[in-house]
């Protein structure tokens, strides 16, 4: 089954409920590491993106991306709103105006959106960020669509991959972001960027499996 416009929107529905569910969670690993505020930001962003879903209809999966982009970039403060607003953009970006997400598809709009998250925060796998969940997701999506899956078992993959990116952070020593400033203190703590992308991830998972 190919995604649609509606997959899009139900992602971005279903992102804004679980970032709500999981904001104490985000709060908590911010709060020994970072500034304790990925949580609330995270909320803040989701639900107005969604509040402009609901006063506007978009046609394409690609547009819907655009809308969160831009809607990430201008209410959520700190390094995660230019992160995740790039990843989106990108992702826009790549899809162009195409009705229909077919599992190559997916691929090329997660590693459109990973490549963003380069781009902007000049981060390498390893240096306990966002890119430890999304490096391997975009893998595992490639893999997934070369053994022939489909659209939603390659988003599982990237999603299950995701996940045990962000808890592979838990050891490592942050190189990148306010983290970085505790040197090895940051060991033994998860990013709150990589958990934060393996639930938006997994939330596209989700959404795509229940439209099957």
């Amino acid at each position: 089954m190919a995604l649609t416009v509606q997959w899009a929107e139900a992602w971005i529905r279903e992102c804004s409920q679980v970032l709500t569910e999981h904001r104490s969670e985000l709060i908590e690993l911010d709060r020994v590491i970072g500034d304790a505020d990925h949580g609330e930001n995270m909320q803040r962003g989701f639900a107005a993106v969604v509040g402009k879903l609901d006063d506007s209809g978009q046609e394409t999966p690609g547009a819907v991306f655009k809308l969160t982009a831009m809607t990430l970039m201008s209410t959520v403060g700190g390094a995660a709103g230019p992160l995740y607003g790039t990843a989106f953009l990108r992702a826009a970006t790549a899809l162009g105006d195409v009705a229909e997400i077919d599992p190559a598809a997916v691929v090329v709009f997660l590693t459109a959106a990973r490549d963003g998250v380069v781009a902007r925060g000049k981060a390498e796998p390893g240096d306990k960020t966002m890119i430890d969940a999304w490096t391997p997701a975009v893998e595992a999506a490639g893999t997934a669509q070369s053994a022939g899956a489909s659209s939603v078992e390659v988003l599982a993959a990237a999603a299950n991959a995701a996940q045990a990116g962000a808890h592979a952070t838990e050891p490592l020593i942050a190189r990148k972001g306010r983290a970085s400033y505790l040197g090895e203190r940051s060991a033994g703590h998860r990013d709150p960027g990589a958990q934060s992308s393996a639930l938006i991830l997994q939330a596209a998972a989700d959404t795509a499996g229940r439209q099957q």
